[in-house]
């Protein structure tokens, strides 16, 4: 049979059959393509990835509220809440409706602000967790500094009282295992819970849903905690660190993506993930971008660095450290952006940023117009058209009643302005370690008149005496003008006098002073571990400020090896004591030197090596101020508050410190082969 003939057969037989039948046929059939064609889409739509999603998150950490912070955190408030309620088509929808708010740790820390709470609202500290409240940080990682008063204060300011609400956010943090403290034990919760359901709780992760949206967000706090905080029984995480080794970042890195994993099973609809990490050095957080798989963005904390772009205005005498947001290669082949600002409540960090349907960030979506660091000075206030949260500003002014007190209570004068700024006291000699490096010698030496050595960090000077300025319509760092404290009217203080407030907002932590004895070896060995830490953009704690010796290093040898020359020098600047020439010890090793250094560096702080030998703390125990002596009560006696307001009224209450600060090529105690000759051995410096 032929093709025609079998068709025209086909066709007489479609021909024979009733239309309606046919018909009806056609119907159920198309009815059959619809349902299948229908449950297919369904089926596609179910697994085909998300939409994009555009974050804006708002960041910051080390807060660390000092004194500036009675202006600056009122002014915090006002750019944070211009971003995070922007309008530009005025169509009263915020722009950027899926916000966070974060920060990465050091919230707070012992300084004038968290002391002026215990009068102002019944506690030490909770004027600086009510300011963080109202601002609506969502969590916040475990800093360094939350441990400096030890861990009883860290409950006391995470649960809520009667009268106190405590943490509206959870904190968090990894790499801490808070099982094994006894104080904070009772406040840990499961992880991976949404942050609104558990405040006054500590996690590893949380969750934050915006929008339908959920964000996973992760802490980790530097696994260097225990060498410079007070982290009482909680186990830190790797328990063997160092931040120079690769294996060791590896290994923190391993303890981080646990906590990642875990929260991404836990949870199929997570697929953006957010680290506060506080590594205290940025250059951790960017090997942890590289290490980590799953994690999209990086806020970084502890280091202070002022990362901006060119379209960014600064605050007047800063320097961008590098460019807003920092993009590197996750392990998993993926972008993450690592985002830092300036702490104590200078900047606000924003990042606004696309995410593609998978919950990759798409880099080419943030425009550095839009992100950035946002200065909270007076024109950065006025630039977003902010005013001040009224909430904010009525804790502040609380606080200041408090604080102004001990701005009337004199105990010396300055010339000068007195460098405590962050990028020197940690990198060189200034003009205010050295102050109170002999302020602490002079008090030692009432104690024991054979202590000869003064040596603390430079970590523990947490701010300026004195003020920074420009003159008028310049703003250009190269015309900054430093001066000495300017006069307070309301306190009935003058200018260039140092109050009571200037010495504790200057030295926060109020270390007690200690006495060791030390041989030559163990001097060598403790200033090589001073300067060990030094390199390009570090400003580590463990920087030296020092009295009764001088020494050289030079950085681009190996640590441990840097120290060329060093020798013991009398108040007039005669080296009594040759102990390193050209690199070698010089003379018997076992000679002894009675030196006065904090306690907290005595019992291992910042990783110092002091021996134990004939150790006396020169604390008093003692809280009754009728019981203490000399001038100066408000710190106990033998504390480096009380040494240097003792110091200077001994010395300049009536003649005037006149110490200029100078460059590092013209240090003498501590000189830096990078920037000068070494003239340590020199008998004219």
């Amino acid at each position: 049979m032929s093709f025609l003939d079998s068709k025209n057969r086909l066709f007489s037989k479609f021909n024979s059959l009733d239309f309606k039948a046919i018909q009806l046929s056609l119907l159920v059939i198309f009815g059959i393509l619809l349902f299948i064609g229908t449950s297919i889409g369904v089926a596609q739509v179910r697994t085909a990835p998300k939409p994009g999603f555009t974050l804006q998150l708002l960041h910051t950490s080390d807060q660390e509220a000092g004194v500036p912070a009675l202006k600056d955190a009122p002014n915090f408030s006002a750019v944070l809440n211009a971003l995070k309620n922007q309008d530009i088509n005025r169509d009263g929808k915020s722009d950027y409706p899926n916000t966070l708010i974060l920060s990465s740790g050091d919230a707070y820390i012992p300084s004038p602000f968290l002391f002026a709470s215990d009068t102002a609202f019944g506690g030490q500290g909770r004027g600086d967790i009510l300011i963080l409240n109202d601002l609506g940080f969502g969590a916040i990682a475990f800093g360094n500094h939350e441990f400096d008063l030890g861990t009883a204060v860290v409950a006391d300011l995470v649960r809520a009282k009667e009268d106190y609400p405590g943490t509206k956010f959870p904190y968090l943090s990894t790499n801490l295992d808070f099982s094994t403290d006894k104080d904070l034990a009772r406040l840990v919760t499961a992880d991976g819970q949404e942050a609104s359901k558990i405040p006054n709780k500590i996690a590893r992760s949380t969750i934050i849903t915006l929008n339908g949206e959920k964000i996973g967000i992760v802490g980790a706090t530097t696994p260097t905690l225990r060498t410079i905080s007070s982290p009482g029984g909680v186990t830190v995480l790797p328990k063997e660190f160092n931040d120079r080794n690769a294996a060791d970042i590896a290994a923190l890195a391993v303890e981080i993506q646990t906590s990642v994993d875990a929260l991404l099973t836990k949870n199929s609809e997570i697929n953006k993930v957010i680290l506060l990490a506080h590594m205290q050095q940025i250059a951790i957080e960017q090997k942890l971008a590289e290490l980590l798989k799953g994690v999209d963005i990086i806020v970084a904390g502890g280091s202070n660095t002022l990362l901006a772009d060119k379209t960014d205005r600064l605050r007047v005498g800063d320097k961008s450290a590098g460019t807003y947001p920092i993009l590197k290669k996750a392990a998993d082949g993926n972008p993450i952006a690592v985002v830092n600002t300036d702490g104590n409540y200078r900047y606000v960090g924003r990042l606004v940023v696309n995410f593609d349907g998978n919950g990759v960030i798409i880099p080419k979506s943030i425009d550095s117009k839009i992100s950035g660091a946002y200065a909270t000075d007076s024109q950065g206030v006025a630039f977003v058209g902010g005013k001040p949260d009224p909430k904010i500003v009525a804790i502040t002014e609380a606080l200041k009643k408090v604080i102004i007190a001990q701005d009337g209570q004199i105990f010396g004068k300055t010339n000068v302005f007195l460098n405590g700024w962050r990028g020197d006291i940690r990198t060189q000699e200034t003009n205010l370690g050295n102050l109170t490096a002999e302020a602490n010698l002079a008090i030692a030496k009432g104690y024991d008149p054979k202590t000869v050595i003064s040596i603390k960090n430079g970590g523990g000077i947490r701010d300026n005496i004195g003020i920074y300025t420009f003159p008028t319509g310049s703003t250009r760092s190269q015309d900054v003008i430093k001066l000495p404290p300017q006069a307070n009217p309301l306190a009935g203080k003058k200018e260039k006098e140092i109050s009571q407030l200037d010495i504790t907002n200057a030295l926060r932590f109020n270390n007690g002073l200690t006495l060791v004895t030390l041989n030559a070896t163990e001097l060598l060995a403790l200033m090589e571990h001073s300067v060990a830490a030094i390199a390009p953009g570090a400003t580590p704690g463990s920087f030296p400020q020092v009295a009764g010796l001088a020494f050289s290093f030079d950085p681009n040898f190996p640590a441990g090896k840097r120290v060329k020359s060093l020798a013991i020098k009398d108040e007039k600047s005669k080296i009594t004591d040759i102990v390193v020439k050209n690199a070698e010890l010089v003379g018997d090793t076992n000679r002894i030197f009675r030196t006065v250094t904090l306690n907290f560096l005595a019992t291992g702080g910042d990783g110092y090596p002091f021996p134990k030998t004939e150790r006396v703390d020169l604390t008093s125990k003692d809280v009754d101020k009728s019981k203490r002596t000399g001038l100066a009560t408000f710190a106990q006696d033998g504390s480096e508050q009380d040494a240097l307001a003792e110091y200077l009224t001994a010395n300049f209450k009536q003649i005037p410190f006149a110490q200029v600060d100078v460059p590092p090529a013209e240090d003498t105690r501590i000189q830096n082969l990078k920037f000068r000759k070494d003239m340590v051995l020199s008998k004219v410096n």
